[in-house]
């Protein structure tokens, strides 16, 4: 028979999926799964047959046999195979072979030889080579593209000088978008390397980083970044299925991972530094006086060790390293919701409009302290703690204005991926530190804290970053637009009763800033723990979709999980009302003369604003971006609700508590999809107005 093309393949699966799904809210779910018998393909090539007949892939055969997955490769999905050729694979089983460095001696391989594999090591191969979802090899060009495999460990792609696509930078792509009914089949030229060094050990083998591996290791803070797993296994729930019935994939285990920005020992050089020494006296004169803008330290009465037991969480070299390090384990392309130069919609990120600019906030292992990550032109560079004067002000109506000055370009990140076991680690070009710019001027802006960057756990397991098709795959061919998580799957987040679901909204056609939501249904009453901020007084405000099925809400805020110690934000919001309600009062701006001035200040004497200009729903509903085609605008109403002026201490936790207020009804949904704390000179600002972005 004529082997299919993608278009072919693609109309074959959407006359299947016809045959056996509904439609409803704008999103096809199955509501039947397929039976055992017709899941495997009739007709046309597959994946399973194309390695198969491939004489130069016999090796790879034969792991994906003793790995059990052969035949799932003629399943009906959509996969991408990596398949190395003979002599990469005869390569990398030497290698195992030979490994002075291994912990179990020969990597646990009986004998020198393809047979010599233990099953394990087949396994692992083989899930690390397939990845749900499709990518072509134009989805892969550009900056470059981390890519989530059926093993949960991710691999990065690059370009080289000649055009070519490498994985995890070693094996290249030699033959490209073999294109059958099930998937895509790149040939390439070795097996892609993986590590098992953890990031303490990862460092030893750097030659370039022998100054920052030392101030690692002797800070103890290596072993801090020791664990890859939460060491838990939860069961399957009882309840973890879609809205229309599809089951829905739970995660049953949870990694913990961990990135790591570096200086290498040619950048301290610049400033100096040419020994453990030289930055030991370097970091001691830095961080001296660090209570004075650090106000964690001088609201706990702590100060700076400038000795030598470097252990001591405030020794200024131990505040130095831990400045470095992130509880979530991310390659360059996810370090923000950033655009991918020339990949399609399917597996970009990006749903920003109207020159939005991507960057997120990540706490570090510093106590209480965060970190700015900033892409000011999408696509292009990565810095650390840049900031400008007035940023999220401006003095031109529906602009960023052009009152801004750059007074910090910050720590840029060179775009390169050293890959650990349990995380990554990111070269920096400058010296990175928690200084007073970080307080006074990175973080004296408008706060907005996407709820699935200070929740780990979504990064850590790479579901963040999963695609709706992705996830259906998960699914079993179901819903492709949620993921489940048991109560206690996330450290900070509280659940309070027994009736309260977790659910993920996965990145799809939502209007929802960085196109997800953490959500959940029935009866609830949780606490979420939000990210800690430099001491003052904030606007707290949350973002939300007005819908029928969210019911009505109570919020409170306390400095632990304890409830009675909580303070509860103003009066319960109601999610039902509809947002041309007069209790609101939203308008199409963009038909105003005014451009939604008057309205703006109308919505916000009774507590309310529209939603931000910068996004869209993903991969967005086209249309011009100026009126509709954004947040603020119309199509599917988002909004911002003002739940008060309060006082945040940095040395503080704070606990975000949402309760439903109808106890008689659970067919309710809840949604936490950022938060905004804003500082009140922000907000009040006698110069210049907050900006739509």
């Amino acid at each position: 028979m004529e082997e299919l093309n993608m278009k072919t393949m693609k109309n074959f699966f959407s006359a299947a999926l016809l045959a056996t799904c509904s439609v409803g809210f704008g999103l096809v779910s199955c509501v039947d799964e397929p039976d055992g018998e017709n899941l495997y393909t009739s007709t046309g090539e597959t994946i399973e047959s194309l390695i198969k007949q491939d004489s130069t892939l016999t090796s790879f055969t034969y792991i994906l046999e003793r790995a059990n997955l052969l035949r799932s490769m003629a399943a009906y999905g959509q996969y991408t195979v990596y398949a190395p050729s003979n002599e990469g694979v005869t390569a990398y089983v030497d290698s195992l072979w030979n490994d002075e460095d291994a912990v179990i001696e020969h990597n646990g391989m009986t004998s020198h030889s393809l047979e010599g594999l233990s099953d394990s090591l087949c396994i692992d191969i083989a899930k690390y080579h397939i990845a749900n979802g499709l990518y072509s090899i134009i989805e892969m060009g550009g900056a470059g593209t981390t890519i989530s495999t059926m093993l949960g460990r991710p691999i990065s792609t690059t370009v080289d000088s000649l055009g070519r696509t490498v994985l995890n930078g070693v094996s290249i792509i030699t033959s490209e978008d073999n294109e059958v009914v099930n998937g895509i089949v790149h040939k390439i030229n070795k097996v892609v390397p993986r590590t098992t060094r953890l990031l303490g050990d990862t460092f030893k083998y750097l030659k370039d980083y022998t100054i920052f591996n030392q101030a690692l290791q002797m800070t103890g803070l290596a072993d801090s970044v020791a664990r890859s797993n939460k060491g838990k296994t939860w069961e399957l729930m009882p309840d973890h299925s879609d809205t229309n019935g599809d089951i829905l994939y739970q995660p049953t285990t949870c990694p913990i991972g961990y990135t790591i920005f570096a200086e290498s020992d040619a950048v301290f050089a610049n400033y100096g530094i040419h020994s453990i020494e030289d930055l030991i006296s370097y970091v001691n004169n830095y961080y001296r006086n660090a209570p004075s803008w650090y106000d964690y330290m001088s609201e706990k009465g702590l100060t700076v060790s400038t000795g030598d037991d470097y252990t001591n969480r405030f020794n200024a070299l131990n505040m130095f390293v831990a400045y470095h390090i992130l509880y979530a384990s991310m390659a360059q392309d996810q370090l923000v919701f950033e655009n991918q130069s020339g990949v399609s919609t399917s597996v970009s990120k990006w749903n920003y409009v109207n020159g939005g600019e991507p960057y997120d906030y990540y706490e570090t292992m510093l106590p209480h302290t965060l970190l700015k990550i900033w892409e000011p032109q999408p696509g292009k560079n990565l810095y650390i703690n840049r900031y400008r004067t007035f940023n999220t002000l401006t003095n031109e109506v529906g602009t960023m204005g052009t009152n801004h000055e750059v007074k910090s370009q910050g720590v840029p990140i060179i775009r390169e991926d050293i890959m650990a076991y349990n995380g990554y680690i990111h070269p920096i070009r400058s010296m990175l530190f928690y200084g007073s710019q970080v307080p006074d001027g990175v973080l004296n802006e408008r706060l907005r804290f996407e709820t699935t960057t200070y929740l780990e756990e979504f990064i850590n397991t790479g579901i963040r970053y999963m695609s709706m098709n992705e996830v259906s795959i998960l699914n079993g061919g179901g819903s492709g637009a949620r993921v489940a998580f048991p109560t206690d799957f996330f450290d900070d987040v509280k659940v309070y009763n027994t009736t309260s679901n977790l659910r993920y909204n996965v990145k799809g056609d939502y209007r929802a800033y960085q196109a997800d939501a953490f959500q959940g249904w029935n009866n609830y009453d949780i606490a979420i723990k939000i990210p800690p901020v430099p001491t003052g007084t904030y606007e707290f405000r949350l973002f939300y979709s007005p819908m029928g099925h969210g019911g009505m809400m109570q919020f409170y805020l306390g400095t632990s999980t304890n409830v009675q110690s909580m303070q509860a934000l103003d009066i319960p919001l109601d999610v039902r009302i509809q947002e041309s309600d007069p209790r609101i009062g939203w308008t199409p701006f963009y038909e105003e003369d005014d451009r939604g001035i008057a309205t703006d200040i109308a919505m916000r004497s009774r507590g309310y604003m529209r939603a931000p200009f910068s996004f869209r729903g993903h991969p967005g509903t086209g249309g011009d971006e100026l009126t509709s085609s954004n947040c603020r605008g119309d199509g599917v109403v988002t909004l911002r609700r003002i739940l008060g002026t309060l006082q945040f201490k940095q040395s503080d936790d704070h606990w975000f508590r949402i309760k439903s207020v109808i106890s008689d009804e659970t067919d309710l949904k809840w949604q936490v999809d950022f938060i905004e704390l804003v500082p009140i000179s922000v907000v009040n600002n006698d110069q210049y107005s907050e900006d739509w972005y």
